[in-house]
Order: structure tokens, then sequence, then C-alpha cells
């Protein structure tokens, strides 16, 4: 990484994506106006993000397991996962008093999501690091150790100065720290916790928006788009793409779920995954229920259902195989 500004080239089709992001961030703050309940609205954004930046490095709690957390509910499940959901609370807590461009910033909220979890928790590392496929095979290397603290620092310092548009300049903070790999562990994390923050200090919307869902429900692209990126010569532009995707369809998710939020979504979000459960059970003895006997089944109005319907299809966790009248739906497995 001897020239930060040569680390990605420019794609001109990311125009066009930052034009439409910069549109429905307009209505984003329109569908906040009608939510009916704005607190909600952003709570139930967070606890979304919380939930799917810890499950995409391998935590086991359901959303409803990750909402009971965060209430301060008993949860029976394993304590490393739990207190992996209380640290990522607390940090996204913090993200305001956070300065995208202080390095001690960044070690301080590793330190938050990492805290009793890590032995070298808010601090880099200091031993070398590999990420390796389930079959054994190193697909990237970090940084060697004795080099990390300056990387971060120029990484931090050329954001801090670059032209770049704040929707591409967080993106490529976003790689680059996961190719320098910095900590020992909660790479990922950190990595799109920054991202977050260096939006939400371009437009404080991004504070709440359910990025890290959209990252989650397409976990697969996103390790491609990272893979990709340094296959060969070191050059960010598919992870940049990858992210722009991510963020139009995140603000996307926002708006659909302020709707849902000024309609008839029940406050917990909790009862909410649960209907989504329910109506996997039953379609796991019943294939060809209809919406409509679905909504009568869980005592919901057959519109509520279809978003369900809709959500669980969007999640990858359910397939309608055949037309709406003859068809059946297919229970799929979750996306890892």
């Amino acid at each position: 990484m001897t020239a930060l500004e040569q680390f990605y080239s420019e794609d001109p089709s990311w125009h066009e994506k930052i034009g439409d992001i910069h549109a429905l961030l307009e209505r984003v703050k329109i569908s906040e106006e009608q939510s009916g309940d704005l607190l909600r609205l952003r709570t139930l954004n967070r606890i979304l993000t919380i939930h799917a930046s810890t499950a995409i490095e391998g935590n086991r709690l359901s959303l409803a397991q990750v909402t009971d957390v965060i209430n301060g509910k008993p949860v029976l499940g394993p304590l490393k996962d739990i207190k992996e959901v209380q640290n990522a609370w607390h940090a996204y807590d913090e993200l305001a008093g956070y300065e995208p461009w202080a390095v001690g910033d960044l070690l301080k909220a590793h330190a938050h999501l990492t805290d009793t979890l890590i032995g070298e928790s808010g601090r880099f590392r200091t031993v070398g690091v590999a990420v390796v496929c389930d079959d054994g095979a190193v697909m990237h290397r970090g940084s060697p150790a004795e080099e990390v603290p300056a990387l971060v620092e120029r990484l931090l310092r050329w954001g801090k100065t670059a032209e770049a548009h704040p929707l591409i300049k967080s993106s490529a903070v976003h790689f680059m720290l996961e190719y320098i790999h910095p900590f020992r562990d909660g790479n990922g994390r950190i990595g799109r916790l920054w991202q977050t923050l260096i939006l939400s200090r371009w437009n404080p919307l991004f504070a709440w928006m359910p990025v890290e869902t959209l990252v989650h429900d397409n976990q697969a692209l996103y390790y491609k788009a990272l893979q990709d990126s340094h296959s060969g010569s070191l050059d960010c532009r598919p992870f940049i793409r990858f992210m722009l995707d991510a963020i139009g369809n995140s603000l996307y998710k926002y708006i659909d779920i302020a709707t849902e939020t000024a309609a008839d979504v029940p406050v917990n979000v909790g009862v909410n995954v649960g209907v989504n459960e329910k109506i996997l059970d039953f379609l796991k003895r019943e294939p060809g229920l209809s919406a409509n006997e679905l909504a009568t089944l869980l005592n919901k109005t057959t519109r509520t259902l279809e978003r369900h319907l809709k959500a669980l299809r969007e999640q990858g966790r359910l397939k309608r195989v055949g037309s709406d009248k003859a068809g059946h739906w297919e229970i799929m497995e979750r996306p890892r």
C-alpha cells in the first residue's frame, strides 16, 4: 500500500448509483415523517443492524434473542454470543462520540466491540493473521503486524483529506480495514461500524440504516467482492460497487420498514420475528397454504402476511414454486 490514492480505480457506473442514493435519502426523510413513531423505527433498524453484523461473524442468536438481550431480558444461548451482542449495542450506541479519522477512537470502538472476548481488545494485533476458508486454504493474509499502526494511521489520514464522495470513501476505508486486518479478531465488525460512522458524518440518517442487514442477506457476494478486490493487484473497485448496491438497497428496506411502522407492524421486533417463524412452521407442515389462509391462522390481515412473505423471500428463507393458485412454498436454508 505504497500509494493510498491508487488502491481503487474509478467506475463510471458509480455516479448513477450515487445519484440514486441521494434521491432515496429524500424519500427516507419523508418516510420517517410519516412513520408515526421515529424512535421505534430507528430502534428497530439498530437491532436489525446488530443482529446482522454479529451473525455475519458466526453469532448464533436469532433476531428475537438479540432483541431480548438488548432489552435486558434473560436469554438461553452461548455466553460469548450474548456478550457480542451487548458489546455491539454499546459500540453503536457510542457512534456519535467517535471521530472517524482518529486512530484512538478506532481502538476505543474496537475495545467496545470485543470487550472481554479477546486478549488484545482495543489494541492492534502483535501477531500475523490469515483469513482461512472452510477447506483450510488461505484466502488472505493481513499486513505484517509491525506495519499495522502506520498503515491504519495513513489510511485514516487519507480518509480525512481525500476528496472522494463519502459513499466511495467509506466503502474504500471499510475494504482497507479488512485488507490490513489490524486486529486479532473483530475486523469485520469494526470495518462495517466504521463505514456506518463515516456515512453518518455525511448524513445523520445513516446512523440508523440497516446496511449490515443487506450485507448479511448477501454474505456470499460480500466475501466475493472482498476477494475480487485483492486477487492479483489491489483494487477495491468490486467491493465499492457491492457496497453502493447494498447501501441503496438498505435505503429501500428502511423505507419499507417505515411504511410498516406507520401501518400495523408490532411494537416489539421480537413479535414481528415470531410471526415469520410461525409462518415457516405452518408452511413446513402445509406448503400449499395461501396468504389468505395464513392470515386467518395467525389472526393477521392478508396485507400484513404478504409483507412477511415478501421479507422471507428477500432473506432467501422462502421460495415460491409454481403459480400463485396451484403452486406451493419451499423452505430454504438460511444463507451463510
